[in-house]
Formats: structure tokens, C-alpha cells, sequence
């Protein structure tokens, strides 16, 4: 059985959220490199980052979940400001954040996670923490 990759990503967390998605809907999948980029975290990028591999026999349908998983997801956040849904978690553009890069890449081999925030894409607003759906009592 040959494997395709369909997706790489950055944190063990949403890749496995992911891989228990696809295989709860018959997707036959694995990850590979999660060992690796889990426990020696400077070395992801290097390495492509953890990889969604699916069978080949079952990438059409794991596209098209795919699609569906990120439309939900992009749908459930609405930006606070203008309620656009064109919202990513991106890494804050900000001078400590280029300071620590530049530090740390200078001084070794330790990588330290950036700051990071929803962005919008329609107004520019930044966030920190999407906002909670005010409850009714």
C-alpha cells in the first residue's frame, strides 16, 4: 500500500485532532516524523514538519474531509471588530519576536516559539483570544 503526504504541520496537537478526524470517517492515515518533531522540536522545520499520510486509495475522500474540516473551523471564528471569517493564527509581527530569532539563532540550536495571534484579513485587527459567545440566562 503506498502512502501519500497531504498535509505538514508545526504541532502535534491539531495533527493528531486531524488524523482521529479522517480515520473516524474511514480514512486510513498516519503520522509521520511526530516523534521527532515532538521531542526534538528544532529540528521540524527541518524535517518537513509532522506529515498527514494518507493511503492512496483514500486521498480523494481525505481532500475532500479536508476541505470541509477547514471550512467549519474557519466558519466557527468571526473577528471581533468586523465579523469576517477571513481569520488565520499567524505569528505576531513584532520586534521581540525578531529579536528572539535573531538571538537565538546566533547563539545555538534552541528554538523558542513566537508569539501568536488571530489575525484578520479583511480589517487587520489582532487578537489574542478568540472571543467567548456571550451565554444567554
Amino acid at each position: 500500500m503506498n502512502f501519500v503526504e497531504l498535509r505538514s504541520f508545526d504541532n502535534y496537537i491539531p495533527a493528531n485532532i486531524i488524523q482521529g478526524r479522517l480515520e473516524a470517517e474511514g480514512v486510513f492515515c498516519y503520522l509521520a516524523d511526530a516523534n521527532t518533531s515532538t521531542i526534538i522540536p528544532f529540528l521540524s522545520n527541518s524535517i518537513g514538519g509532522i506529515k498527514l499520510m494518507v493511503s492512496d486509495d483514500d486521498v480523494e475522500k481525505a481532500k475532500s474531509l479536508l476541505s470541509e474540516f477547514d471550512s467549519a473551523y474557519t466558519q466557527s471564528l468571526a473577528c471581533p471588530q468586523c465579523g469576517s471569517h477571513d481569520i488565520h493564527y499567524i505569528a505576531k509581527s513584532s520586534v521581540n519576536n525578531w529579536i528572539s530569532a535573531i538571538f537565538f539563532w546566533l547563539i545555538g540550536n534552541y528554538a523558542i516559539a513566537s508569539e501568536q495571534v488571530y489575525h484578520c484579513y479583511h480589517c487587520g485587527f489582532e487578537f489574542e483570544k478568540i472571543p467567548e459567545e456571550p451565554t444567554e440566562s
